[in-house]
C-alpha cells in the first residue's frame, strides 16, 4: 500500500459558486478521460499520491496550498463521479457529518449497484481509526473519503486540523500491496515540518508495544489500575511528560471492562471495540512501554496551480473563459472517444508528452 502525509495551513473561506460548479464540470472530464484511458484502479493509485491530489486541487483552480483544498476537491470529485452513474468508480464520505454518514452513503451506493458493502466499510473505518488512535501526532480527523471500485478497491483521503498551529495534515491509503494495516502502512510522505512528539504505533519499532496493548486489553481493569498506580513510582524518560497526564485508571475504566468483556486477539479486534480511542491506546501503550519493557516509537511519519489561477488570486485569479474553454476541450473529447473517434484524446497526450 501507498500512502502519503501532507501539512496544509488552514485558511478561511469557501469556493464561490461560481468556481465550485466548474470545478465540478472539470472533474467530471477529468475523471472521464482517466477511465477512458486507464483502469478505475490507476484513478486510485492517483488519488493516493499526496503530490498528485494536490496537482490536481490546483488544476481545477482552488487555493494553491490551502487546507481546504482537500475538501473542496474532494467535494467537486464527489458531485463528478455520482454524477457519472457508473460502477466503476465510486465515492462516500467527505466533511463532518457526511464523514460519520459513510457506512451509510456506502450502503445505499451497494444497494443501487449491487455489491457487498461491509468490506469497504470495514477498510474505511479502520483507516480512520489508525490514524486517529495509532497514529498520534496531534492532528483530530474532521475530514474523510473513500473512493472505491464494488470489486473492493479503494483509495482513502482523510484530513486532520491542528487548531493551535493552525495547520491541516492530509493522510492518503491505498488498498492495493495492503499487507498489514498496522504496521508501516506509508511509504510516502510530503509535509512541510516534522512534528515533536508523535506516538507512532504502526511502526515496526512499536510491533512488541501493539503486541502487549493486546495482551493488557484481556486482563481484568482492577489489574491494569494496579499496574497504571505504580508508574506514579517511576521517574518517566522526557518523552513521555505529554503522555503520562493521560493516564487516568478512573477514565479507563469503562474501556477496560470493554475489551476484557471481549477479549480480543490482535490490535484490529482492539480498534473495532466501540469506546476505544486515542487516549485509551495511549495510556495502555505507556504501560507496555515502561513496565513490559515493550518500545513504541516517537518518530513523525510526517506549478499546477498556473493551469487556471486559484480561488485567492495566487498566483492570478481564475480565468472564467479559459476555464470554461478547458472544460469544453474535454468534453469533446470525451464525447469523440465514446463514439470510437480519439483523435483528441490522443492529441492531448501527444501534448502532455512535449510538456513532460
Amino acid at each position: 500500500m501507498r500512502r502519503g502525509i501532507a501539512n496544509l495551513p488552514l485558511h478561511g473561506g469557501r469556493a464561490p459558486r461560481w468556481l465550485f460548479q466548474r470545478m465540478v464540470k472539470l472533474s467530471r472530464a477529468i475523471v472521464e478521460v482517466m477511465l477512458c484511458e486507464f483502469s478505475p484502479e490507476e484513478f486510485l493509485y492517483r488519488l493516493s499520491d499526496p503530490h498528485w491530489f494536490q496537482a490536481l486541487g490546483n488544476v481545477l483552480g482552488f487555493d494553491w496550498h490551502s487546507s481546504g483544498l482537500t475538501t473542496t476537491t474532494t467535494g467537486a470529485l464527489k458531485e463528478a463521479i455520482l454524477s457519472l452513474n457508473t460502477p466503476r468508480i465510486l465515492v462516500a464520505g467527505g466533511k463532518g457529518k457526511s464523514a460519520i454518514s459513510t457506512p451509510e452513503q456506502i450502503e445505499s451506493l451497494a444497494e443501487r449497484y449491487g455489491f457487498n458493502p461491509y468490506p469497504i466499510i470495514k477498510s474505511s473505518r479502520l483507516s480512520a481509526k489508525v490514524d486517529t488512535a495509532l497514529l498520534q501526532d496531534g492532528y483530530s480527523l474532521y475530514h474523510h473519503t473513500i473512493f472505491f471500485t464494488p470489486g473492493g478497491k479503494w483509495a482513502v483521503v482523510q484530513q486532520g486540523m491542528k487548531e493551535e498551529t493552525s495547520y491541516a495534515r492530509r493522510y492518503h491509503w491505498l488498498s492495493d500491496m495492503l499487507k498489514d494495516f498496522f504496521e508501516e502502512p506509508h511509504t510516502a510522505i510530503s509535509a512541510q515540518k516534522k512534528e515533536e512528539l508523535v506516538l507512532d504505533l504502526t511502526s515496526h519499532n512499536s510491533y512488541k508495544n501493539r503486541a502487549v496493548i493486546v495482551e493488557l486489553s484481556r486482563e481484568k481493569p482492577e489489574k491494569i489500575e494496579k499496574k497504571i498506580a505504580s508508574l506514579k513510582t517511576l521517574t518517566l524518560p522526557r518523552r513521555h511528560k505529554l503522555l503520562s497526564s493521560d493516564i487516568n485508571p478512573g477514565n479507563l475504566r469503562k474501556a477496560m471492562i470493554l475489551t476484557y468483556e471481549r477479549a480480543p486477539a490482535n490490535i484490529e479486534e482492539v480498534l473495532e471495540i466501540r469506546g476505544v480511542g486515542a487516549k485509551f491506546i495511549r495510556a495502555l501503550s505507556l504501560v507496555s512501554d515502561i513496565i513490559f519493557g515493550a518500545p513504541v516509537s516517537f518518530e513523525d511519519p510526517a506549478v499546477y496551480s498556473y493551469a487556471h489561477g486559484g480561488k485567492d488570486g495566487t498566483p492570478y485569479p481564475v480565468d472564467r473563459n479559459v476555464y470554461d474553454a478547458t472544460i469544453e476541450v474535454l468534453e469533446r473529447a470525451i464525447k469523440k472517444a465514446k463514439i470510437g473517434e480519439r483523435e483528441k484524446l490522443k492529441a492531448l497526450k501527444k501534448i502532455s508528452e512535449v510538456f513532460k
